[in-house]
């Protein structure tokens, strides 16, 4: 008669110590190096290991905490994309998944994720950058929750302020959300129109200069209050310029 193997309940114990404690590690990481050297930071764990609290850390209440989580998810899964390109794809399958009906969840965080990590690696860029864009296509994978949508802006906006290329045709769907009812979706789009530079969104963005909206957006590494009216003239500025060129 065959026997079963035990196994002592020590061994779990020491088991989910080990995740807690990986988890615990990346916390204090994020809180307290920049996100570019969380890579180095991390050794001598194996950067795969450290890609699972990251994922947790995309929905957490702080949104220092967050916004950490989504840049150090770009440095890291660019540096796996240098020695492993598969192992890359394999992470953003797994956002691509989370924004997907059919997982269950929303996908907190998992579009600006997916942007961070393009605009941190151009052959991802490439190859990803139009299901990026897909989030925000009526006819494509159109995410109707608004929290999600200022997630799909900031994501086309992030890739598009490095790779300008993968993401000229975005405009045409970006447009539509400047008269959208959620003042920070306004705003996200407004801002990601100043980056796209269409002309074609003039009138839109005219039509938000005395919108008096506040919202937090994430620019430059930090997270800033900004009114609605100023993103839309920094936007319609950035077009002026362009049209005197």
């Amino acid at each position: 008669m065959p026997t079963t193997r035990k196994i002592s309940p020590s061994i779990h114990k020491t088991e989910a110590l080990r995740g807690r404690a990986l988890r615990q590690k990346v916390l204090h990481l994020l809180t307290s190096v920049p996100p570019d050297q969380l890579p180095a930071a991390l050794h001598p764990v194996p950067l795969r290991r450290a890609v699972n609290p990251l994922f947790s850390f995309l929905f957490h209440k702080d949104n220092k905490i967050k916004w950490a989580a989504v840049t150090a998810m770009g440095n890291i899964v660019s540096c796996l994309a240098s020695e492993d390109m598969e192992s890359a794809r394999v992470i953003i399958r797994r956002l691509m998944w989370n924004l997907n009906d059919e997982s269950g969840g929303i996908g907190w965080g998992s579009p600006e994720a997916m942007g961070e990590i393009l605009a941190s690696y151009e052959n991802l860029a490439r190859e990803y950058a139009p299901i990026l864009i897909s989030y925000a296509r009526e006819d494509g994978n159109f995410q109707e929750n608004e929290i999600m949508q200022r997630g799909v802006l900031w994501g086309i906006g992030r890739l598009a302020s490095t790779f300008p290329l993968f993401t000229k045709e975005a405009s045409t769907y970006i447009i539509p959300f400047l008269s959208s009812p959620d003042a920070s979706v306004r705003a996200h789009a407004a801002w990601v129109c100043g980056i796209l530079r269409d002309e074609e969104a003039q009138p839109g963005l005219s039509s938000l200069t005395k919108d008096g909206g506040e919202i937090e957006i994430y620019l430059g590494g930090s997270l800033k209050t900004q009114r609605v009216m100023d993103l839309a003239q920094t936007a319609l500025n950035r077009l002026d310029t362009l049209s005197h060129h």
